[in-house]
C-alpha cells in the first residue's frame, strides 16, 4: 500500500476571496426571497457580477440587476451596464432619481447639485415596489471608515436604515438573514477586498471595464488636492485654469461628485504599479463631497444609503 505523496494544492489570496464571496452570493440566494444585484457598470459591481456568474455557472443567475441612475451618471458607465446586463441575460432594472425629484420625494438644494446622497430615497422606494429583501453590494472595508464598521450581511429596517450598534455578529461566517416584515439586508460579499485585489482580479480574469477606468485625455481644473473634471454640472469658476491631462478615474460615481486622478495607466498591472505607489485612499482622492461631515458615509447609511 503506497503512501500519499501528493501535496495540498497552495490557495492563493485571489482563489481564497473568489471562493469566500461566491460562497457569500450563494448563501444570499438560498437564504434570501428576492434578491437583487447592485449594479452600475463600474469596477466594483462588474467584479461582483463575474462573481455571481462563477457561483452559478452554468444556470442563468438567479437575481435581478438593480441600478439607481442619478441622471449625472457618466455615458461610458451606463453604456458599459448595459451591453453587461446584455451578455449575462439578467432583468436590469432601472429606477431614477429624476423620477423621485418629479415625485416630490427628493429635494435639492440647486439644480446642480450632487444627487449621490439623493439616491437612498430611490433606493428604498425600489426595494418597496419590487419587493427584495436581500441587495448584492459591491463595497468593501479598505474604502472609508463607515464602511469598515459594517457587517456582510448588514441588516437594514423597514426605512432601509443601518444602525452600527445593531450589527448581527458572524461568527465562523454563519450570516444571519432572518428579517421582519418589509426589512432587507445588504450583502457584501467582495467586503475583505482591497483595491490592489481588485485590479488583480479584474488582471487574471481579463474582466472589461468602462475606457473612464483607464488613462485618456480630459479637461480639468485643480481645486486643493483634487482634480475636477469639466462638465456641464462642474464647470469652471471664475479664476480656474484649464488644463487638457493625462487621467484616470479609479472610481466612478455621479460626474458630480466624482475627480479623475493625473495617470498615464492604460492597463490592469499598470494601475496595480501606480496604486501601490500612492498614500491616498481611493475616494479622498477623488470624491468632492466625502470630506464634509454633512455629507459623511455613516449618515448617508443611517439615511438608507448602498
Amino acid at each position: 500500500m503506497s503512501a500519499i505523496t501528493d501535496k495540498p494544492t497552495r490557495i492563493n489570496q485571489l482563489d481564497a476571496l473568489e471562493s469566500e464571496s461566491i460562497f457569500i452570493i450563494r448563501e444570499v440566494v438560498a437564504e434570501c426571497k428576492k434578491v437583487a444585484l447592485l449594479f452600475s457598470g463600474g469596477k466594483d459591481s462588474a467584479v461582483l457580477l463575474k462573481l455571481a456568474e462563477k457561483a452559478f455557472y452554468p444556470t442563468p443567475l438567479p437575481l435581478t440587476l438593480l441600478h439607481i441612475d442619478t441622471g449625472h451618471n457618466y455615458p461610458e458607465a451606463l453604456s458599459f451596464r448595459d451591453k453587461r446586463a446584455a451578455e449575462c441575460g439578467a432583468e436590469l432594472v432601472v429606477r431614477s432619481v429624476e423620477d423621485s425629484i418629479a415625485q416630490g420625494r427628493v429635494q435639492l438644494a440647486s439644480e446642480d447639485a450632487s444627487r449621490n446622497a439623493a439616491q437612498s430615497v430611490t433606493l428604498v422606494d425600489a426595494i418597496s415596489e419590487l419587493g427584495f429583501d436581500a441587495l448584492l453590494g459591491g463595497a468593501r472595508r479598505d474604502e472609508e471608515k463607515a464602511r469598515a464598521k459594517e457587517r456582510v450581511f448588514s441588516h437594514r429596517d423597514a426605512f432601509g436604515s443601518w444602525n452600527p450598534k445593531a450589527q448581527r455578529p458572524e461568527p465562523w461566517t454563519l450570516y444571519n438573514a432572518r428579517l421582519k416584515p418589509n426589512e432587507n439586508v445588504r450583502v457584501f460579499p467582495i467586503s475583505n477586498w482591497t483595491e490592489i485585489d481588485i485590479w488583480h482580479y479584474i488582471a487574471r480574469e481579463n474582466l472589461e471595464l468602462p475606457p473612464l477606468y483607464y488613462t485618456h485625455k480630459r479637461e480639468v481644473v485643480r481645486r486643493g488636492h483634487q482634480l475636477w473634471p469639466v462638465t456641464h454640472l462642474t464647470p469652471p469658476r471664475p479664476g480656474d485654469r484649464i488644463e487638457t491631462l493625462s487621467v484616470r478615474y479609479r472610481t466612478v460615481g455621479d460626474m458630480s461628485c466624482t475627480c479623475p486622478v493625473e495617470s498615464i495607466a492604460d492597463n490592469p498591472e499598470a494601475i496595480i504599479a501606480e496604486t501601490l505607489a500612492t498614500s491616498i485612499s481611493e475616494r479622498g482622492a477623488t470624491r468632492m463631497d466625502d470630506a464634509t461631515d454633512e455629507a459623511s458615509m455613516e449618515l448617508r447609511k443611517r439615511e438608507g444609503y448602498f
